[in-house]
């Protein structure tokens, strides 16, 4: 926590405590609730206002007060960031930050409740991964300067978030480590070799005095390294234990301590013992443990802001004949913006002028260069390969697919699945133990093993290091973290932290037909249709993200929307006229009692007074649908196919793809109720349909996984979506589940039998503090480096990882 949390204390209700609620503020009425010294207009505030003050923040209170006074960023000379406000139609301001100094969530939360104290305030959020604070307010722009001051009040470092503050995020921290382990690295070098020399003298070469000389050198060495290299142990101890809880730092801290004290009490009474390069050697490999700690933990962190710091770079917009560089945030809808050749496109848009191949393997996970024309859409992150395009704008900054993609990785990194929350509260209820074993065995040596006080206080650090529970913490958040970097590499984005867990148990697949077996991307064929009613098809069509919908509109584009129709899930589009209703959808919906039989998709438009046109449609299997669906079959996966279509298209595909369990005309009620017989069979059913389509089916299904586009990968309600022309997503994403789940089984395992190995070791007194600290490192990277096997899975076919 920061300096200023530290100075929080308890106080007392404010002076409008007798007209409002000392906690939320609203004015009191006749119902009055009083407890612990204040007012309160209900209990739930009572009991909020007494847990504030338990944790040591009751100066909240005060500070929404002394918040209320306008302040500048920096006091009152700070530059204008109100460049950086976007002004929304409805007249709101919105601004993001990159807020620095962040430890725990207490620290979110004070920055957040004091910003929603300000009256104006609209929204105030801020995530724990990408630090990133977004703001919403009524009023003018220039209010940004006094709301960006009320966080620096506070005591964090408060920046526009911008592309440059992204790529230096974190950079502090990691600085910070290097520092400490390059420190207590060349202190215990330098104390080693003075200890190899006491050590070569025991024999009776070196006499007490040079001893004593060596030890106070080490000393000297060991005592101003101590306290550089320990900062990160001893501010995290400090922090915690002002609060009245403990971690995993705190045994570390009392350990490390431990082993100087002893030294130095040694040294002033020219002991022969001192543990200096114990300690120092300590500090240093802790400090290797925990910088890969924070390499492997940030690295969804790391991941989103690369990718938001890809979306708001400057844009080259043309204006009035010439280029101009804007910031992304000022880049509008419509605007032209010109690509070099070799340059990273920075907004989403249709390609106006030019003909080139892009790189769009950050969007979709595909590295075959793509060929664009005028007329193909593209998105920010995509590389222009050949030539310079001219590309309309439809969004940039943050609403393009790269902040959402960032977005779904900050959400899908602050989930948290069930061997988290379990590993989390075993760790959470472990430090209290540790120092209890720690204190036993160090009495138990004094009194019962008659062992000097000297050595019952190293063998208590010894085991307060050696039973830290570093590799139980690491256990299951890096595995998580390299899994969904391994699936987003392959164009797969996890939209729930329970995902792959669910996912690992899966026997059953069930998918959908159109947009996931098939491209998606289905032909209207030239039947010799009246114009007119083509037109007025396309018009109901333009309201329906359906495929085939959007193919009938991509065949008319003169059509124009129609005005007030009405979508019905799973049986198609219906418009009041005055003639009467007119409908476009399945044949039943359409009035049709049964269509031809034959293997195109279809559509039936149904108008007063004429026969129902029928409006067939072809659309492909995927390239490697066949391949894949074998692959899932021989991998033991039971296979089955519902779709809405007719049973002559479903019939043919199912044919094709060699799938025997097959049902048509199945409507989205329909798909949750045979994946829920599944379920009552004891089958754990993963289902592969439309996202938007099938949201029923998706729910009722143990997992989901789903092809999406970036135009609705936001609306998507499947787990997991996949991006790009392949079904290889789909054992992909059931390989990296199961490798996921085995990995997690290895590392707690691994967790568990170091600590059954280790402990009786420490107590026993065969352990020294130096050992037990290159024990506990050792069993940290062994879980890390067991996770990063995950990431090292190749294209292996037979399931493995």
């Amino acid at each position: 926590m920061t300096a200023t949390l530290r100075q929080l204390a308890p106080a007392g209700p404010t002076a409008s405590a007798v007209t409002v609620c000392d906690h939320c503020g609203t004015p009191l009425g006749d119902a009055v609730v009083a407890a612990g010294g204040g007012r309160f207009c209900c209990r739930g505030c009572a009991g909020a206002y007494g847990l504030i003050r338990d944790l040591g923040l009751g100066r909240y209170y005060d500070l929404r007060t002394e918040l209320a006074e306008p302040a500048r960023a920096d006091g009152g000379d700070a530059a204008d960031w109100s460049e950086f406000v976007e002004t929304r139609p409805d007249g709101r301001c919105h601004a993001e930050f990159l807020v620095e100094g962040l430890h725990c969530a207490a620290c979110l939360w004070l920055v957040e409740q004091a910003l929603r104290a300000q009256p104006d305030i609209r929204l105030a959020r801020l995530s724990a991964t990408t630090r990133r604070l977004v703001l919403e307010w009524q009023g003018a722009a220039a209010r940004v300067n006094d709301l960006a001051g009320i966080v620096q009040r506070l005591g964090y470092r408060c920046l526009p978030y911008t592309a440059d503050s992204i790529e230096q995020a974190g950079q502090a921290e990691e600085k910070q480590l290097l520092r400490a382990m390059a420190v207590a690295g060349f202190a215990a070098a330098n104390i080693m070799l003075l200890s190899v020399s006491v050590w070569s003298g025991t024999a009776g070469s070196m006499g007490p005095a040079t001893r004593d000389l060596f030890h106070g050198i080490s000393a000297l060495i060991a005592l101003p390294a101590v306290a550089y290299a320990g900062r990160p142990f001893f501010r995290s101890a400090w922090a915690v234990l002002r609060q009245g809880r403990t971690n995993m730092d705190v045994p570390i801290s009392v350990g490390v301590l431990l082993a100087t004290g002893v030294s130095l009490s040694e040294l002033l009474r020219s002991g022969p013992h001192a543990y200096f390069d114990a300690a120092v050697m300590l500090l240093f490999f802790l400090l290797i443990g925990r910088y890969l700690d924070l390499r492997s933990r940030g690295f969804a962190r790391r991941s989103a802001q690369r990718l938001l710091a890809f979306a708001l770079r400057p844009v080259s917009v043309l204006a009035a004949g010439r280029v101009q560089q804007r910031p992304a945030h000022r880049v509008r809808p419509g605007d032209l913006v010109t690509v070099a050749a070799g340059e990273r496109i920075a907004v989403d848009g249709v390609i106006r002028a030019g003909r080139s191949a892009v790189d769009a393997s950050l969007i979709s996970g595909e590295t075959l260069p793509q060929a664009v024309q005028a007329g193909s859409q593209v998105f920010a992150g995509m590389v222009n390969l050949d030539a310079p395009l001219t590309v309309t704008t439809t969004a940039a900054g943050r609403g393009t697919l790269l902040g959402e993609i960032a977005r779904l990785m900050e959400a899908a990194e602050q989930g948290r699945n069930a061997y988290v929350r379990l590993a989390d509260r075993v760790a959470r209820w472990y430090a209290p133990v540790v120092h209890l074993a720690a204190l036993l065995s160090g009495l138990g040596w004094f009194f019962i093993g008659h062992a000097s006080g000297h050595d019952a206080i190293l063998i208590a650090a010894a085991v307060l290091i050696i039973t830290c529970p570093c590799a139980l913490a690491l256990a299951v958040p890096v595995v998580q973290v390299v899994a969904a970097s391994r699936l987003m590499r392959r164009g797969i984005l996890l939209k729930s932290a329970a995902a792959l867990e669910r996912a690992a148990g899966v026997d059953t697949i069930v998918f959908d037909k159109t947009g996931t077996l098939t491209l998606g991307a289905p032909r209207l064929l030239d039947d010799g249709h009246d114009p007119a009613l083509l037109r007025l098809a396309a018009g109901l069509a333009l309201r329906s993200r359906h495929p085939l919908c959007q193919a009938l509109a991509a065949a008319c584009p003169a059509a124009a929307p129609a005005g007030a129709a009405e979508e019905i899930a799973g049986s198609g589009l219906r418009l009041a006229t005055p003639e009467g209703e007119v409908r476009l959808g399945h044949a039943r919906f359409a009035g049709v009692a049964a269509g031809p039989s034959d293997d195109c998709s279809e559509l039936w438009l149904a108008v007063p007074d004429r026969r129902p046109l029928r409006l067939r449609f072809r659309d492909g299997l995927r390239a490697d649908a066949v391949d894949t669906v074998a692959l899932l079959r021989r991998q033991g996966y039971r296979l089955l196919l519902l779709s809405g279509d007719r049973p002559g298209a479903v019939a043919a595909a199912a044919e094709s793809l060699g799938i025997t369990e097959w049902e048509a005309q199945a409507g989205p009620v329909r798909k949750a109720a045979v994946i829920a017989g599944l379920k009552q069979e004891g089958r754990c059913v993963l289902m592969a349909g439309d996202g938007l389509n099938d949201a029923v089916a998706l729910a009722a299904a143990d997992a989901s996984l789903s092809p999406s586009s970036g135009l609705d990968i936001a609306q998507n309600a499947a787990d997991a979506v996949f991006q790009g022309g392949r079904l290889a997503a789909v054992p992909e994403f059931l390989r990296v589940a199961r490798g996921n789940r085995r990995l997690v089984r290895q590392n707690l395992g691994f967790a568990l039998l170091y600590n059954l190995l280790a402990v009786p070791l420490a107590v026993a007194g065969q352990v020294t503090p130096l050992i037990a600290a290159v024990a506990m490192s050792a069993s940290s990277l062994v879980v890390v480096l067991n996770a990063l096997r995950l990431g090292w899975g190749g294209s292996r076919t037979d399931g493995g990882v």
